[in-house]
């Protein structure tokens, strides 16, 4: 039986709703030699800035429980080399893709979205919930006004798809989530990662040694957080959801259904399983068709009629 496992978030149409997060998945075809990357519904770029940005000094990565601790600083080659050197690349081998957008002031993610509405890119994600930078990014995205007059000036200047990549740093994501729809988001993203700091200790020769890092927490350890976030997210607004916070397997997705994603952003668990993307595409088709179901969009509809009727 023929499966459909495309998906149409307010006219962002893809051909399955398996996407890799930024900063996990490179920047166009780093992972060819071990899937086939046009099989996925989409990759997020890593962060593109206005310019270069060399990132933060010192320790950047550390794995901690289940999961890793980052501090990279949203490095990064800048919106020019990537229109000159990346984007020819994705448009060649037709490579399904979303521009993840960062700046440190308001107007660096006017001009960013200027570049790309010049450029033609279909869709871009504002990552307004970066917590490892010293400006931008999460100051922007933790007051309901400051984050609706952004998104409003940067909907006045780029007509693609707009995405706001929302913190989980907050008490109030969905308040934020409603501000973002008010000013013209067409889709959530969410959750960014955790406020966390990562301690190490060595006992070496008599003396303590110690390791440290300040950043965000990712991979299987946030599921609940992002699970909560999206639940009171979907209760707020009526636009697209695409959940991501630990997402390794296929009843991670379907719960993210259960709590309201409509896609699905693959992150941490690229590191350690860099075929974890195209197996998800895999597992969701093979599961939609021994079950009987006849595309994604009629799974994702029963998973929440049947637990509505509980």
């Amino acid at each position: 039986m023929a499966v459909d496992l495309s998906i149409n978030l307010n006219d962002l149409k893809l051909k399955n709703p398996i996407i890799t997060a930024s900063g996990t998945f490179g920047y166009a075809d780093e992972y060819n030699d071990f899937i086939n990357v046009q099989s996925l519904g989409a990759i997020v770029t890593k962060a593109i800035s206005l310019e270069p940005r060399k990132g933060n000094k010192g320790n950047r990565i550390m794995e901690v429980t289940a999961g890793m601790i980052n501090s990279i600083g949203l490095e990064n080659m800048g919106i020019k080399a990537f229109i000159n050197n990346v984007l020819p690349i994705l448009k060649g081998k037709n490579i399904d893709f979303i521009m993840n957008i960062a700046g440190a002031t308001k107007e660096e993610y006017i001009e960013l979205s200027k570049i790309c509405e010049n450029n033609k890119i279909k869709a871009i994600e504002m990552n307004l919930s970066c917590p490892n930078v010293k400006a931008g990014c999460l100051e922007f995205g933790t007051n309901e006004e400051t984050l609706y007059s952004l998104v409003k000036e940067v909907r006045e200047n780029y007509n693609g798809i707009l995405i706001t990549k929302l913190t989980p740093n907050v008490s109030n994501i969905e308040e934020l989530a409603v501000a973002s729809q008010k000013a013209g988001a067409d889709i959530i993203s969410a959750i960014n990662t955790v406020k966390a700091t990562g301690i190490k200790l060595d006992f070496i020769n008599g003396k303590f040694y110690e390791k440290r890092i300040n950043g965000g927490l990712s991979g299987r350890a946030i599921k609940p957080v992002a699970l909560r976030a999206i639940s009171a997210i979907r209760k707020e607004v009526d636009i697209p959801i695409i959940g991501m916070g630990g997402i390794s397997s296929l009843i991670d997705i379907l719960e993210f259904v259960a709590a309201g994603a409509d896609a699905f952003q693959i992150g941490t668990a690229n590191f350690t399983h860099p075929t974890i993307a195209e197996d998800l595409v895999n597992e969701l088709e093979e599961f939609i068709s021994t079950n009987n179901f006849k595309s994604f969009e009629e799974l994702k509809n029963r998973i929440r009629e049947d637990i509505k009727n509980e």
